[in-house]
């Protein structure tokens, strides 16, 4: 049978994740309904305005998508720092 690569660990950190992960949530749930309320309240913005060649629907929409993954690597970044600070490893700066 094959094994893990790795040898499984308690995770030190995991509270402190957890809490980034659910403060990135929030955020991102609260951006994402600004979406959705200028959609429901006020959509001759959302289809009539024009940023640059497009409109606001699709600018907004495109920054969700860019957000999401700006903040999934900065989620890695931060718990990884949160690992190697309660692992006792030194964080490069």
């Amino acid at each position: 049978m094959h094994g893990p690569a790795v040898k499984m660990e308690a995770d030190l950190a995991a509270a402190k994740k957890s809490k980034l992960g659910v403060i990135l949530f929030l955020v991102y749930t609260l951006v994402y309904s600004g979406f959705v309320f200028i959609g429901l309240m006020y959509p001759e913005v959302m289809g009539l305005h024009i940023i640059g060649k497009q409109n606001v629907a699709i600018v907004y929409g495109f920054g969700l998508i860019f957000l999401a993954i700006v903040m999934g690597f900065v989620y890695n970044w931060i718990c990884t720092r949160y690992e190697d600070a309660a692992n006792g490893k030194e964080t490069k700066k």
